[in-house]
């Protein structure tokens, strides 16, 4: 983790956001989405919700519409105006300060709700996304096939303080180097990797045109899968 946290120096979500009200809202619209498409949808979002009150108050047809782009549209905006009625019934409008409270507001699972307290609220968090689950895994960091177990054995291997901050660097280093087909050359760890020293990383001979045989770069084989890696994507 010191070598990743060096590498990616202030390694934050990459979620545009003023109030923890409006990082819940766009991490429930990034689930099984982008960052970068959430991004584009929320300036308008806010501007016509800028608070929980009147987003739960909102037209859900609307809504459907500002966030279609998103993927899952129906569910999702269910979800937002279900959520943010209970934070302005509930909660006098304040998104709560407690993982046990965020959790049980609809739409919220533990990875939203660590992102929220870990960047909008100043409470530790470990939010475990497929990047983390993928990475912490390969590295060998931690091992464990769900996410909740994964934020169990990274919490316990490190102090609350760099919790949040771990999340980030490990979806950082999963988007950016071990991919499911991971660019381990370009890795800071592989020294340290399970994955790699496995043999994992290295792929198989493949076809050139001339028909003879060739060892591609490393790093092209994907590994053994993880489960709920790579959450399908509704057709």
């Amino acid at each position: 983790m010191d070598r990743l946290e060096r590498t990616f120096p202030g390694a934050t979500t990459e979620l545009v956001f003023r109030t923890p009200f409006e990082l819940l809202v766009a991490t429930i619209l990034s689930a099984q989405s982008t960052d970068v498409r959430v991004n584009q949808v929320t300036p308008a979002l806010f501007d016509r919700y800028p608070t929980p009150a009147a987003l739960a108050a909102a037209d859900v047809g609307g809504l459907e519409g500002l966030i279609r782009s998103t993927g899952f549209f129906r569910q999702k905006a269910r979800a937002v105006i279900a959520a943010a009625a209970r934070i302005a019934d509930a909660h006098g409008g304040e998104v709560p300060a407690s993982l046990e409270a965020l959790v049980d507001l609809p739409g919220v699972g533990r990875k939203t709700a660590n992102v929220v307290l870990g960047h909008a609220l100043g409470v530790p968090g470990l939010p475990v996304d497929r990047h983390v689950l993928r990475v912490a895994n390969r590295i060998g960091i931690a091992r464990a096939d769900t996410p909740e177990a994964v934020e169990q054995q990274l919490c316990a291997a490190l102090p609350p303080e760099r919790w949040t901050l771990a999340s980030d660097c490990l979806i950082l280093h999963g988007r950016r180097v071990c991919r499911p087909r991971p660019l381990c050359p370009r890795c800071v760890v592989a020294d340290l990797c399970v994955f790699r020293r496995s043999g994992a990383g290295a792929a198989p001979p493949v076809s050139t045109r001339s028909g003879a045989r060739r060892a591609p770069a490393p790093g092209r084989r994907r590994g053994p899968a993880i489960r709920a890696e790579r959450p399908r994507r509704k057709r």
